[in-house]
């Protein structure tokens, strides 16, 4: 990844769809409840909101209904830090909002999640939509599979996006993100494929790489083979274990091309889990930050991600909500072997 000397308007600049979010109080089921608290997600949103919380500018790339829930979206987006320049609005009468709701789980029942996200008006979003002046104002790209499974006009909007930032000198970051309720890891691996080449910072699980890309070999193996395959500069792989919907244990590795090295530390043991949505979109905006703020150091791009993620899950909602100072200190007590105190203040 060559660093840019020309200061760019944004650090980060994302592609995706923004979701309304309901999900029943407490550990309510959907099909019994009667009442629903609106929050809003989004993978790309996660990340950005994340980037921006450590102290990065970011700013979304979306399209949403020009009607009240739009409105909503919006104000939520710039809550979180993230500028709203690159909105754009579908004012047809049919324009509407994806919706996903959310059910907790608590052993023995597993999270459960509804989707109603068909025909929305992120579908419509089209290279015509933009200046050309976007694909300059951004240090570094991101989006995920989840934007390129939505629908041919996403997945055709996406690529170009990619390939007009890439021209433009930004770095790619690319989230594998792999849904099987939105296409098959046959249909992931022929459409990602043709993107890897221009992908510079590269996030897969071990699982994702076995299952889309056939992959064999352990993680290790996995990580590189992509590096040798592409020109791709950093691979991401997290490691979740779950021992109960409410209790998880969380690390990764950071492989960089550049120094052939491995980067891991001690996961986050036993995690109090309230809200696991966004968990790896925090993970992925912890290392974002860390590769933009300073490219070199690989370690530190690590521990920011496993500390945004492990904090994520003790967040309701798909948002995460911090700050650099308190990143830094639950990695200072992650790394401590002394006592540490109970409460903040």
């Amino acid at each position: 990844m060559e660093h840019s000397a020309e200061k760019k308007d944004f650090d980060l600049l994302a592609l995706g769809e923004l979701l309304l979010r309901l999900s029943p109080p407490e550990n309510e089921r959907i099909r019994r409840g009667s009442t629903f608290v609106k929050q809003v997600g989004g993978a790309e949103l996660n990340v950005c909101n994340g980037v921006s919380q450590l102290g990065l500018r970011t700013g979304m790339i979306s399209k949403l209904p020009d009607n009240d829930l739009g409105i909503f979206i919006k104000n939520r987006v710039r809550l979180g830090g993230v500028s709203d320049d690159y909105l754009v609005y579908d004012r047809t009468p049919d324009a509407r909002l994806g919706i996903y709701y959310y059910e907790g789980g608590a052993y023995p029942r597993k999270p459960r999640i509804v989707y109603d996200r068909r025909g929305t008006t992120i579908n419509r979003i089209t290279l015509e939509d933009y200046d050309e002046s976007l694909f300059s104002a951004a240090s570094c790209f991101h989006t995920s599979g989840i934007t390129l499974a939505l629908s041919r006009q996403t997945r055709e909007t996406a690529i170009g996006m990619i390939r007009r930032f890439k021209e433009a000198g930004a770095k790619i970051s690319f989230d594998v993100n792999f849904r099987a309720n939105l296409w098959t890891g046959e249909e992931a691996r022929e459409c990602i494929e043709q993107i890897l080449p221009y992908i510079d910072i590269f996030f897969c699980s071990e699982d994702t790489a076995r299952l889309t890309f056939g992959k064999t070999g352990n993680v290790r193996e996995i990580m590189k083979s992509f590096t040798e395959e592409y020109p791709i500069s950093v691979v991401c792989s997290t490691q979740r274990t779950v021992h109960s919907p409410k209790r998880h244990t969380f690390g990764s590795v950071i492989y960089s091309a550049k120094t052939n090295r491995y980067y891991e530390e001690e996961p986050y043991r036993d995690i109090e889990v309230v809200d696991r949505i966004g968990s790896g979109d925090a993970y992925v905006s912890g290392v974002l930050y860390g590769l933009l703020s300073d490219e070199t150091n690989y370690q530190r791009a690590l521990e920011y991600g496993n500390a945004a993620s492990a904090l994520k899950n003790t967040i309701p909602g798909d948002l995460l909500d911090t700050d650099l100072a308190e990143i830094s200190g639950i990695i200072r007590e992650h790394q401590s072997t002394g006592r540490i105190a109970e409460m903040n203040r």
